[in-house]
Order: structure tokens, then C-alpha cells, then sequence
């Protein structure tokens, strides 16, 4: 099957899929460009309430396509394109996404992978899962805003293990390392999945991007408050609907 990044709509819900199973879900040039016009769509999408993102067959994502790599790393201008413009363009477009995203981990989640899976809100991994970006084998280093991404989601000190001892990581590691919300068994992962998905759809979708957007300021400049639009919503259908049916003892309807 060719390499591709997988889109299926359904019920409020976007299931994206990296999609390359004979190389382990590695990410091709092309599907880095797909997976940035991928979550630039689903930004536009007002009727979208949750992301998935997983793997296709038993890995999350080996890492990079390495037989694509002759062609393009040996030449500064062309190896800032594809980390600059490529890689990072794909995962900018998920980092200010403002839909909620569960990354379903399986497998390998090495390198790309981590970066990938550090890009989205709620971790949920099979107990088999391995992470790590032994990418110092190859001889090359992580290009800097991916290694401050990963540091920031998986913490300083682990980040450095992957880089420079080119640790891997148990799915217990890093649950106990804070990068994941949850470990279950190897046959539970999918049923665990959608059910997170499908409690994220059952709440307010305007506050889970409200959320979002709240948490992404406080990340990118911990002073900043959003004082000026923080409160825009007073007269919003769902705060409405949400402390209406509280009062009247009865489930919300977002």
C-alpha cells in the first residue's frame, strides 16, 4: 500500500490515520505535506468535535522514511526545507489546531512519532508500545523546534536520553514520565480510544477550543491572560444550555 495519511469522517468525529504499513508507518516527505493540509482543514471545520490519530496495522509511526533521505539531507538548503517547511509546517498545523486530539500509540513510536503524538491533547498507548528517536545512529540531530517540541511534552531529561543515548522507552517509562494520559492492555487500546473520543464529543466543542486556545497562550508566553477575548462567550448557546440542564437535572444538549 502506498504511504498516505488516512481521513474518515464520522458522527462529529475525524479519525486520521498515518498510513505506510510497510515501513511501519515511517513518514514520507508526502505525507508530511498531507498531514499539514490535513489539520488545516480540520480547523476549518465547525462540525468537527474530536481528532483521532493512529496508526494504521500494529505502529503508531517508525519514525522517518530514511530511504527518502539520500535525496535531500546531504544539501543545507534542501535539509532546511524539509524540517522547516515540511515537518514543521505539519506539526504547526496540529499545534494550533483547536480541536481536542487523542493519539491511539501502538507499536513503534519512535522519532517523528513522538513528535506526532507530543502535537496532540490526551496519550493513550498499549502496553507493548516503544517510544524513543535513536536518531543519533543516523549521525544527525533533531532539528531544533522538533527537539524543543518533544522536550516541552515528554520533559527535559527523558528528551535528552532519547537524543543522546538513543534510549528507548517502555509505554510504563513514559506514563510514569508524564507523556502519557493511560496504559492498557494491547487488545483494549482501540475500545479505550473511542471511548475517550466519544466523551470529548458528548461536551461543550466550543469550550474544549476555548481550552485549547487558553492552554496554547499559556504555553507559547505563560504571562498572557487572553484579558481581551477571554470572556466572549457570557452569551454563548452552549454556556446556556450547559447551566440550564444542570438546573433542571437533566443531560446537556451541545
Amino acid at each position: 500500500m502506498p504511504a498516505k495519511i488516512r481521513f474518515e469522517q464520522f458522527d462529529g468525529v475525524v479519525h486520521v490515520t498515518l498510513s505506510y504499513p510497510k515501513r511501519f508507518n515511517a513518514m514520507s516527505r508526502a505525507m508530511w505535506r498531507d498531514l499539514r493540509t490535513v489539520f488545516e482543514r480540520i480547523q476549518g471545520m465547525t462540525d468537527v468535535r474530536c481528532v483521532l490519530v493512529s496508526g494504521a496495522g500494529a505502529h503508531f509511526c517508525a519514525g522517518g522514511d530514511i530511504s527518502e533521505y539520500a535525496s535531500f539531507r546531504f544539501h543545507e538548503a534542501s535539509l532546511r526545507e524539509f524540517h522547516e517547511v515540511e515537518v514543521w509546517g505539519a506539526l504547526s498545523a496540529m499545534l494550533t489546531c483547536d480541536v481536542p486530539m487523542v493519539a491511539q500509540i501502538e507499536g513503534n513510536c519512535m522519532g517523528a512519532g513522538v513528535e506526532i503524538a507530543s502535537c496532540c491533547d490526551i496519550r493513550l498507548a498499549a502496553q507493548s508500545a516503544r517510544f524513543g528517536a535513536p536518531i543519533a545512529r543516523l549521525g544527525f540531530p533533531m532539528a531544533p523546534r522538533e527537539a524543543a517540541l518533544v522536550a516541552r511534552e515528554t520533559g527535559l531529561a527523558t528528551a535528552r536520553q532519547m537524543l543522546l543515548e538513543a534510549s528507548v522507552f517502555s509505554a510504563t517509562d513514559m506514563l510514569q514520565r508524564g507523556f502519557l494520559n493511560r496504559v492498557v492492555a494491547d487488545v483494549d487500546v482501540s475500545a479505550v480510544a473511542q471511548a475517550t473520543v466519544r466523551r470529548i464529543c458528548e461536551l461543550a466543542p466550543q469550550a474544549a477550543r476555548l481550552n485549547k486556545q487558553t492552554l496554547r497562550a499559556y504555553v507559547s508566553d505563560p504571562s498572557s491572560s487572553l484579558l481581551a477575548t477571554a470572556y466572549d462567550y457570557a452569551d454563548s448557546a452552549e454556556q446556556r444550555e450547559g447551566i440550564s440542564a444542570f438546573l433542571e437535572k437533566r443531560p446537556p444538549r451541545f
